[in-house]
């Protein structure tokens, strides 16, 4: 099955239903996204992209994962 960017962004508001979400990507398996939300004040990158990693529920498992790249950004609002 191919995944499509608004899948991810569905998938990432689930988890952070406030944040402002933007998902680019067309070839079904690499994807970029920025993701800004307020629960990422006071956590340092890596947690803030844990984050985002657990909200996207196994679509980027090793080899058996569906989206085979999402380059990511994060951070609280300015």
């Amino acid at each position: 099955m191919t995944v499509q960017a608004s899948d991810i962004e569905a998938l990432i508001r689930e988890s952070f239903p406030d944040a402002k979400i933007t998902v680019l990507g067309d070839d079904g398996s690499h994807f970029s996204a920025e993701v800004i939300d307020e629960s990422f004040r006071g956590k340092n990158r890596v947690q803030q992209q844990r984050a985002v990693y657990a909200a996207l529920k196994g679509k980027m498992d090793g080899s058996d994962g569906e989206v085979h790249a999402l380059a990511l950004t994060t951070s609280a609002p300015e």
